[in-house]
């Protein structure tokens, strides 16, 4: 092929390239901003990511609806379906992908070329023009390495070594995140499977003050509107009793959707009253204080910052000092040539070359002192960072220890006042039935014992919620569900 030819070939190659990047770019300007701020956006763009959202693919999985469920099973569910978990765990391989690159530079680069050209032009020689054939193979090699740089390929690697840990920790922070939500989900569950239990039995009381006072009206000792009030009171416990189905139905869902399912499965979990509702916690504010100080992954997340300025600090001091690299790059050229009249003739041979290349910054305008004085400052930073974090995590606990020992006393006053406003509504009742009590009387002291069924049920959930509430502010979590690296 002459040389005229190849030109042309690479204009038609150019042609080619030109006319993509011209259907890209009209690609492009296709996608128009919104015509107003009056109106929502719709193009054809939109359909476009409407079919690709469709292919992502749904991790959701298959959950059996007639099992009944143990809080520690459905965590264990969670932490391996929930899409959080994965995404983190996801993230942290991508940083360990870029601990392996920081690595590298730690070794020579070769990259290797094998090269093929034909030429065929007209020589001028003595008084006429001798037709020559020139076939050229090549292979050559280029190696790289880095001797030495006082430390900025290991500051590098410091870096990514600590931006790991921190996707590390994070990590285990998306898990002590999901196992609270998983928590937080199953005991307002509870709670509303047992509000809707106390409401049923709300229900049947006030159904039974309606037939008392509709057999004392039968009977010639009550009037029409003591029914009407105890016709009124049945209606107030049905409404209560359909707010409490509604809730329970919301409860489930977010169960659901906290573990990885669809929000439409149906969960079924163990009854309050399977639960063990501890009284009293053994150890003092100080010493949960500072188990989380030991523990809590967002607060070593946070530490590990300050490793990665570290790292940059030193990167940016090795900058003032040289560096010095080796080049070598050996080839074995074999050629092959004819001109008329002559026969082929081929020559080959070792070519190449090795250079130490030694660069070292004298001068640049101060730009090495910015960085290093930035990276410092990044270091002060991350330190006050990281006493805000112990600062917010001791305020966290000491809230999270309060609530559970709030939640403790008003356990015990809700089993005092269920026992009292069950007594009382008992004795209402009978009073009522001889003609001794009014139906205010009975009224008030069945919507009162409708009330304490309700907080007694409510301070139970609240105090293993409380619980809950602690083990996630102290990091007891996930050391308490502690599984493989994978989510």
């Amino acid at each position: 092929m002459s040389r005229f030819s190849k030109q042309i070939l690479f204009l038609q190659r150019m042609s080619v390239i030109a006319f993509v990047d011209l259907l890209l770019a009209s690609s492009v300007l296709s996608q128009t901003v919104p015509a107003s701020p009056a109106h929502p956006w719709h193009g054809s763009a939109e359909l476009n990511m409407q079919a690709y959202a469709k292919n992502v693919a749904d991790l959701r999985f298959t959950l059996d609806q007639s099992k009944t469920y143990s809080l520690a099973e459905l965590i264990d569910l969670a932490q391996a379906h929930n899409p959080a978990t994965r995404a983190a765990w996801e993230r942290a391989r991508s940083q360990a992908a870029a601990l392996g690159i920081s690595r590298s530079e730690l070794y020579p680069t070769l990259a290797a070329a094998a090269l093929s050209q034909t030429e065929s032009v007209q020589a001028f020689f003595g008084d006429r023009f001798h037709g020559q054939t020139i076939q050229n193979f090549q292979l050559a090699l280029d190696l790289n390495y880095t001797v030495f740089d006082f430390g900025a390929r290991s500051g590098r690697i410091d870096g990514a070594r600590a931006r790991l840990l921190s996707a590390n920790f994070a990590f285990n922070d998306t898990h002590r995140s999901v196992i609270d939500q998983v928590e937080q989900a199953y005991y307002r569950l509870l709670n509303s499977i047992g509000q809707e239990d106390s409401a049923q039995a709300s229900l049947a009381n006030a159904k039974a003050v309606e037939q008392a006072a509709q057999e004392r009206l039968t009977n010639g000792l009550a009037t029409l509107p003591d029914v009407l009030e105890a016709r009124s009171a049945t209606a107030q416990a049905e409404y209560d009793l359909q707010s409490a189905l509604g809730a329970e139905e919301i409860a489930r869902g977010d169960l659901a959707t906290a573990v990885g399912t669809s929000a439409s499965v149906a969960i079924r979990v163990q009854p309050l009253d399977q639960l063990p509702t501890p009284d009293s916690i053994s150890e003092t504010v100080e010493e949960t204080i500072n188990r989380a100080f030991a523990q809590r992954p967002d607060l070593m997340q946070q530490a590990a910052e300050v490793r990665t300025a570290d790292a940059r600090l030193k990167e940016a001091r090795a900058a003032y000092y040289p560096t010095l690299g080796v080049n070598v790059s050996p080839a074995i050229p074999s050629l092959y040539g004819v001109q008329q009249p002559f026969h082929w003739s081929h020559t080959a041979d070792l070519t190449g070359s090795a250079s130490f290349n030694l660069n070292w910054t004298v001068f640049d305008g101060g730009a090495r002192k910015g960085r290093v004085a930035q990276a410092q400052a990044d270091i002060h930073a991350a330190e006050a960072q990281t006493n805000l974090k112990k600062n917010q995590i001791a305020d966290e606990v000491w809230t999270a220890y309060s609530n559970l020992n709030t939640a403790f006393r008003q356990h015990r006053a809700a089993v005092a006042l269920l026992e009292a406003a069950n007594q009382s509504y008992s004795a209402a009742l009978e009073s009522y039935k001889y003609g001794l009590r009014n139906l205010l009387d009975v009224t008030a002291a069945q919507r009162s014992l409708a009330q304490a069924r309700s907080a007694d049920i409510f301070a139970r959930t609240q105090v293993l919620t409380a619980l809950a509430d602690l083990a996630f502010t102290t990091g007891d979590s996930i050391k308490a569900h502690q599984g493989s690296s994978r989510p």
